[in-house]
């Protein structure tokens, strides 16, 4: 009998334990397996001069669609048009141990430090639209404005039929832009003997300073022919300022072909503006700045063509 109840409590441990391993192993085979984690993403910082212009705008959004194509994170910060804010904003992404900054300087001689500070981090750097006077810079990717400068000067000689009075609304003194555009410009007029400057002022790139200081200069002459504009926004204000002071024939060609000029373009009130690339610009940086964290070789000097786009 008492064999008979020690086989009885061998098999009922037996059966518990069966049944207790059933148990675990059933668990454990609904436990999800652990995953590698994901691989980190490669930060870039892009350090733009405003973004209170279409052009910019559209240049951040051509980078950061790049950007999420390319599997990168991109951090972009706003200089707001502030050469010391720039300075302060390419420390910040010093700090963050980007592995790219991208600059559109504000000014091309006042970022000089701040490629300096991202050189002695190790950090390279990429250049767009605009250059820098000073610095170790990997890579500079822009339109070549000087061409663009005569694409628009030829123009309105062309226009003009080399004969008449033309003003110059300049950009924000000390960009290479600005500069640029105006050696090309003033290289194709200064081949019309029968054109003259009659004036030639900064507006800052800017669509209300453009307005502004394009009244004055209606104020001041009685005739005017033609505005050369260093981009659409000056353009289109200098065009308000027109209409406003009831002036006909006047030619205004602008630079950077805009959503905003290229449909003033179509609608005859805008004679020209010369089309740079902004959202390929954003993109060629991205995949340079890929390359250069790549270890790859990048070429000093990335052009992006320009367009003359008149009224179709």
């Amino acid at each position: 009998m008492f064999s008979n109840l020690r086989k009885k409590s061998v098999w009922a441990l037996l059966l518990v334990m069966v049944i207790t391993m059933s148990l675990i192993a059933g668990c454990g085979g609904n436990q999800p397996k652990e995953q590698a984690p994901a691989a980190k993403k490669a930060v870039v910082g892009l350090a733009v001069s405003t973004l209170n212009n279409p052009f910019f705008v559209d240049l951040k959004d051509g980078a950061k669609a790049a950007a999420d194509a390319n599997g990168l994170e991109l951090v972009v910060m706003d200089a707001q048009n502030d050469a010391s804010k720039q300075l302060a904003n390419i420390e910040n992404l010093i700090q963050q141990k980007v592995s790219v900054i991208i600059v559109n300087p504000v000014d091309s001689k006042a970022i000089v430090p701040a490629i300096e500070a991202a050189n002695k981090a190790n950090i390279p750097v990429i250049t767009v639209d605009r250059g820098a006077a000073g610095g170790t810079v990997v890579s500079a990717i822009a339109s070549d404005n000087v061409a663009g400068g005569k694409m628009a000067g030829q123009l309105i000689v062309d226009k003009l039929s080399g004969k008449g009075k033309v003003v110059e609304l300049e950009g924000i003194p000390g960009t290479s832009a600005a500069n640029d555009r105006g050696k090309g410009f003033n290289e194709a007029i200064k081949a019309a003997t029968g054109i003259t400057v009659v004036a030639k002022q900064p507006a800052d790139f800017d669509r209300a300073k453009g307005m502004k200081v394009m009244e004055n200069i209606l104020q001041a002459n009685s005739e005017i022919n033609a505005v050369f504009a260093h981009n659409d926004e000056m353009a289109l204000g200098a065009l308000e300022a027109i209409k406003a002071a009831k002036r006909t024939n006047v030619i205004v060609v602008g630079f950077d072909a805009t959503a905003d000029a290229v449909k003033a373009v179509n609608e005859g009130a805008l004679t020209a503006t010369v089309a740079q690339k902004p959202k390929d610009m954003g993109k060629i940086s991205i995949e340079t700045a890929k390359k250069i964290i790549a270890k790859e070789t990048v070429p000093a000097a990335i052009p992006v063509a320009l367009e003359l786009v008149v009224k179709k």
